[in-house]
């Protein structure tokens, strides 16, 4: 990738130097904890990778006499894969990898495999270089190699990954990835293992959606920027609505497992109405209860002439409805392998099939939606089976039943406002945005702590930086077993070794916030907050802050 034409920023980013934990400046030394253990399924995780399965957490810090360093005097091919969905900062961890490579031995050299992990078993592969490197520095998106969502799950695959490697005299693959996509480093790890081939595997957090995220992980990459890039145009509509009081913005924010988007946004810019769906599975709610709670917000505002409002809706909502969490499982098993379906072309026939597949209850639900629901529910499922939930168009759901339900309320003269709706979906917007100081910092540190990791000869792990409401310097790198963060879940109508899923936890610091203070951002007196763009050069406390998320985790 070279970049002919930069932009006044892209050019004041490109010399941006992160700031690096103490830990990573000068000679660096290993200490190991304890064996560690799964986080469910304990014994069916450690008979599954028998060889990568009970490793230690690493921590890194800085080498004192009489330490062992780590290093290494040979050089270290390398390859780099960008899995799944983009975030930003992913430039920064192949920017942090490079260098420390190079550091280690200026002969040693880092492969990009372009389109993700498909690059690795097609063969198709860049050597990176220094102009190249240069080009991508803080800068946002994975357009230096692209990435790509291909699973690989097979034996087939997997040697021919081998080949691959063997033929580049590549020693060790470093996966960016999610929590599936991480779920691919720890069977190709195993794999490797077993097999003897000498090829390390290293992986490193990355999602938007902020859902891959434990004790020793305390945020994946690219959720301060996107949530940051979110809350500035959630922001902006809210200034627009105070302004012209005429408009309720429903806002749907990526996060289709888990609402950690959406709630780091409304902490950020107090909205008048957020919906976590992690709540409303826990309190058991309807659609309808869901439809209640935002006409009863909307109702009570229009008594003081406020007929505008900003709701954030998080993508997964529909799923965590109970009853329609049911529908789409049963959906998804359905639809896993059925060969009558994929001979149907209409859509009106699709839907009079499947109503007839299901269950009674899920029969009477799936009808009992809007048509163009009934078929977004039908569309092409994902790598796992699974509804592509960003193509259902929730916030439009809620309209319309909101419309619906306010006009009754309005015939019965219970209700005398006025309600105009738009809608938004926020997801494109921020999953390449020129990263954050912060994620710039941590992301390249990532890069350099892969290096160590693999420096010191281990597999089977995910590169990690704690204490990271702190200062850049006094950051902890080290590195996380990978099978340590596994248990089974039902995928494809099997149970599979995954990767655990992070879930708003209802507990926790942050909703609490949000909890205590939801009713007076919904009530009569405009407490919006207006967060602005990111900013790259000033105060501290302006350009380093994390999110509000991961402070309100760390207050004592």
């Amino acid at each position: 990738m070279i970049i002919s034409k930069k932009s006044p920023l892209q050019i004041a980013r490109q010399s941006y130097l992160p700031k690096l934990p103490l830990a990573l400046q000068g000679h660096v030394c290993l200490q190991a904890g304890q064996p560690t253990e799964s986080v469910a399924n304990n014994k069916e995780i450690r008979q599954l990778f028998p060889n990568t399965y009970g490793l230690p957490v690493i921590s890194l810090r800085q080498a004192k006499e009489g330490d062992y360093v780590l290093h290494t005097d040979h050089p270290l091919n390398v390859g780099v894969i960008l899995s799944g969905g983009q975030a930003p900062g992913g430039h920064n961890v192949i920017s942090g990898l490079y260098d420390g490579l190079k550091r280690q031995n200026e002969k040693s050299q880092l492969y990009g495999f372009l389109g993700g992990p498909s690059g690795l078993i097609e063969h198709k592969y860049v050597l990176l270089t220094d102009q190249m490197i240069d080009d991508c520095r803080n800068t946002g998106g994975f357009d230096i190699i692209g990435s790509g969502r291909t699973k690989l799950e097979t034996p087939e695959q997997f040697d021919q990954a081998i080949d691959v490697c063997q033929e580049l005299s590549i020693t060790a693959l470093v996966i960016v990835g999610g929590d599936d996509s991480n779920t691919n480093s720890c069977i190709l790890a195993e794999y490797f293992q077993q097999k003897g081939c000498g090829i390390q595997v290293i992986g490193i957090p990355k999602t938007i959606d902020g859902d891959l995220k434990n004790g020793e992980i305390e945020t994946s990459f690219g959720f301060d920027t996107a949530t940051k890039v979110y809350s500035e145009l959630i922001g902006n509509i809210q200034r627009d609505a105070n302004s012209s009081k005429k408009y309720w913005h429903f806002i749907r924010l990526m996060g289709r497992n888990a609402s950690h988007v959406t709630l780091e946004c409304a902490l950020q810019s107090q909205p008048n109405i957020t919906l976590i769906s992690e709540e409303v599975k826990a309190r058991n709610m309807t659609l309808n209860d869901v439809v209640d709670y935002i006409v009863s917000v909307i109702v009570e505002r229009a008594k003081a002439d406020l007929n505008f409002g900003t709701v954030l809706v998080p993508e997964g909502l529909i799923e965590f409805i109970p009853a329609i969490g049911v529908l789409i499982n049963e959906l998804n098993d359905i639809l896993a392998d059925n060969s009558e379906f994929n001979t149907l072309n209409d859509d009106d026939e699709r839907c009079e099939y499947i109503k007839g597949m299901l269950t009674p209850a899920s029969s009477d639900l799936y009808s009992s939606l809007p048509r163009s629901i009934q078929r977004q529910l039908l569309l092409d499922r994902d790598p796992h089976g699974n509804v592509m939930v960003s193509r259902i168009e929730t916030e439009k759901l809620l309209i319309e039943m909101v419309s619906k339900r306010l006009a009754k309320l309005k015939g019965e003269g219970k209700y005398k406002g006025k309600f105009s709706a738009l809608s938004h979906f926020f997801g494109y917007e921020g999953r390449c945005a020129i990263p954050s100081n912060f994620d710039a910092d941590y992301c390249y540190s990532l890069g350099l702590t892969s290096v160590h990791l693999i420096a010191a000869g281990k597999t089977g792990y995910m590169a990690v930086v704690r204490n990271l409401i702190e200062p850049a310097s006094e950051w902890i790198p080290g590195g996380v077993p990978l099978t340590m963060l596994m248990n089974l879940e039902h995928r494809n109508g099997k149970m599979k070794p995954v990767i655990q899923k992070a879930l708003v936890d209802l507990n926790g610091a942050p909703f609490h916030y949000l909890a205590a203070h939801r009713n007076e951002w919904a009530g009569e007196r405009t407490t919006y907050v207006y967060p602005g763009p990111i900013q790259y050069y000033g105060p501290v406390e302006v350009c380093d802050q994390p999110t509000r998320t991961l402070k309100l985790e760390h207050i004592k």
